[in-house]
């Protein structure tokens, strides 16, 4: 049975930050020793520059430890003298995390040597046989054993994080840098993805409108110049369902660039309408009590229509599954296929999606292993 890719996306998370953790722990004992040595020179006026040079240097090196395996980012203008400042509780909470994984080590070799014992129908700790219940007990207090230590590590981790960001958190200049970057990438990606619908309209009209019209044209001009009347309206009839197709995909070109089912009904009736006009058999479900901000309903509506016709046209699924539904104050839509997998966010319609939702601060990820499913996620802030 395949891992679910929301589990292997938590399982990856977790040992990347059981890996940073662990650097934590080990660059801890470096900081005790700076600290002492480097505590005694500040008595001298001559060297507290350098000393305060390397304590930056040292919680540098931390900053970037916690931005490479937690994805926290934090500024870099502080001075040396807060770097200083940062080691000592910085110091604590790693030498806190290197007796948490001693532990966790002492409780591993011990618990070995007890699963030998009871292997060898000896009672944990002594020679006398092992009674019935003492694999009961040894196992539920392994359990909570391997609990507490969790916890533990995800309270260092979680302290680590909280004091990194208490010294070296987003000045107001900085925060300012970061909002003024995103606004300009959010403006060009909203001007890249107007170009793209523009482009997309302008092949749908000239592959399916216009050469549509264009045998409509041909079919009326032959049948005026017919001079046999059952040819003439045979060619009248054909001309008449060229005239109904050219509808059609006049219709779908329109609902295309903007369903009016999104103004007068909502999300909920669009999305079945886009279902019962899908060639792949569609399961929907839409948690929204309350509708979402009208902008944030066309974001996720073209989403899932494009999740769509991108597996329709490459994927050969044979069911999709779209899930809309609130994640706090946040709208989440989900869009899950059987079919071969290997889409990728960068390739196709899905890059189209990716700037439409960045344009709306959102976040959109796809995860598309070979062989499938293709799970293509937005969720998109209305706040």
């Amino acid at each position: 049975m395949p891992v679910p890719a929301a589990t292997r996306r938590y399982l990856r998370k977790m040992l990347r930050g059981t890996l940073g953790l662990a650097i934590g722990a080990t660059t801890a004992v470096a900081e005790l020793f700076y600290l002492l040595f480097g505590g005694i020179a500040l008595v001298v006026p001559a060297v507290r520059a350098p000393v305060f040079s390397g304590a930056r240097a040292l919680s540098e090196m931390e900053r970037r430890r916690l931005e490479k395996y937690f994805g926290m980012e934090n500024a870099t203008d502080y001075t040396g003298r807060r770097a200083m400042a940062y080691l000592i509780p910085r110091c604590v909470v790693g030498l806190l995390t290197a007796a948490i994984f001693g532990l966790i080590l002492m409780g591993g070799a011990s618990g070995l040597i007890i699963g030998f014992q009871l292997l060898d129908g000896r009672s944990p700790g002594g020679d006398a046989p092992a009674d019935w219940y003492d694999p009961v007990t040894t196992s539920l207090f392994g359990a909570l054993l391997v609990f507490l230590s969790l916890q533990g590590l995800l309270g260092a981790a979680t302290l680590d994080q909280k004091l990194a960001m208490s010294f070296f958190g987003p000045s107001k200049k900085e925060q300012l840098r970061r909002r003024v970057s995103e606004l300009a990438t959010s403006r060009a990606e909203v001007v890249e993805a107007v170009n793209g619908e523009r482009r997309r309209i302008e092949r749908d009209l000239h592959d399916g409108v216009q050469q549509r019209l264009v045998a409509l044209g041909m079919l009326l001009g032959r049948a005026r110049r017919a001079g046999d009347p059952g040819h003439a309206s045979e060619l009248l009839r054909q001309a008449h369902e060229e005239s109904q197709r050219a509808l059609e995909d006049l219709r779908e070109v329109s609902w295309r660039v903007y369903p009016i089912a999104l103004d007068s009904d909502g999300l909920h009736p669009a999305l079945e309408a886009l279902a019962e006009r899908s060639g792949v058999p569609v399961h929907l479900r839409v948690d929204l009590p309350e509708r979402p901000p009208a902008a944030i309903e066309t974001v996720v509506y073209f989403v899932a229509s494009e999740a769509v016709t991108n597996t329709i046209k490459h994927a050969a699924a044979t069911r999709i599954a779209i899930e809309a539904e609130w994640d706090g104050d946040r709208v989440r839509v989900r869009i899950t296929d059987d079919g071969t997998g290997g889409a990728r966010e960068s390739g196709g319609g899905l890059s189209g999606l990716a700037m439409r939702v960045a344009a709306a601060d959102g976040e959109f990820t796809v995860d598309s292993p070979l062989g499938g499913p293709t799970v293509v996620t937005a969720v998109l802030p209305c706040g």
